[in-house]
Order: structure tokens, then C-alpha cells, then sequence
């Protein structure tokens, strides 16, 4: 049928919009609780240190431990949807944690003497751990566990496998 002198339009494609596609990734939303976690880490450390003029080395560290639960509970919850046991993903985190929190007082002590200064090797430990943290997050700390046929009792129905999609 015709209206005027064009046909009218098919019916819209239904599927996901892009900004719902967009945010349905795991790496977007990742991003955006990195980002917001940083300017909490951030503003930590430029207070410990610039206002309180504690050793860059321990605001560093204070600062970095502090963003600890904000950043295991919007990781977990918004980024990549908490499908593992909270115990076993805790521990994985804090030791993700532990691992990042030496990383990041080395890299940011290092280049604290340099034209970089302390704020530079912030950025740059920010960096360096967002790339490993990303893998470390969706493959170890918050994976889905694993189904294991021979852990189901006889007759009992199989759980039903999530895939990640992204």
C-alpha cells in the first residue's frame, strides 16, 4: 500500500537497541564502574597525601584498599551479573586485590620520582590493571562455575548452563 508518492516503510527490525546492545557488554559496563572507582581512588589518594601529607607509598595503599568494596560490589553486581557464590568470589577478589594493591604502590612509588610524579603512575597502574583486571574479573574472580556431570546424583535433573554472551 501507498500513501502519497512513497511506499510506506516495512515494520522496524526487532532487536535490541544500540545503547541496550552497547550496555549489554560486559568490557562497557566494566569500564564505567573503573572509571567511577578511579575518581573514588583518586580523590583518596590526592587527599591522604596532598591534605593529610601521608607518604605517597601508604596513601597509595590506603586509598586503593578503600575502594575495595565498591568496587567488588559494582563489579559483581552490575559488570558481570554475580552468577558465582559470593565466599569463593571474595576470596578470588582479595587476592586479586592483594596482587593489585603491590602492583600499583610499586608502580606509583617508582615513578613518583620522575616528571610523571605520583599522579602519572596512578594513571599508569590504572592502566596496566584494567587490562589484567578485565580478563582476571570475567575468567577467574566472578566466573560462572562450572558444571560438573559427575557432582549430580543419579536421576537427579542437570542444572541448566548460563553462557555469557559477550
Amino acid at each position: 500500500m501507498t500513501t502519497g508518492f512513497l511506499p510506506e516503510s516495512p515494520e522496524p527490525a526487532k532487536g535490541p537497541s544500540f545503547l541496550a546492545a552497547f550496555f549489554g557488554h560486559s568490557a562497557v559496563r566494566y569500564l564505567l564502574v573503573g572509571g567511577s572507582a578511579f575518581a573514588l581512588d583518586m580523590g583518596l589518594l590526592a587527599l591522604f597525601h596532598e591534605v593529610l601529607s601521608l607518604p605517597v607509598w601508604l596513601a597509595t595503599g590506603l586509598a586503593f584498599i578503600l575502594s575495595f568494596v565498591y568496587t567488588f560490589t559494582m563489579q559483581r553486581a552490575f559488570s558481570f551479573g554475580g552468577n558465582s557464590p559470593h565466599g569463593p568470589a571474595l576470596v578470588r577478589y582479595s587476592t586479586l586485590v592483594a596482587f593489585n594493591t603491590v602492583a600499583t604502590m610499586g608502580i606509583v612509588t617508582l615513578l613518583s620520582a620522575t616528571p610523571l610524579g605520583w599522579a602519572g603512575g596512578k594513571v599508569l597502574s590504572t592502566v596496566f590493571s584494567t587490562i589484567w583486571n578485565y580478563f582476571a574479573y570475567r575468567y577467574w574472580v566472578f566466573a560462572a562455575p562450572r558444571f560438573n556431570p559427575d557432582s549430580v546424583p543419579d536421576g537427579a535433573p542437570a542444572p541448566i548452563e548460563n553462557h555469557d554472551k559477550d
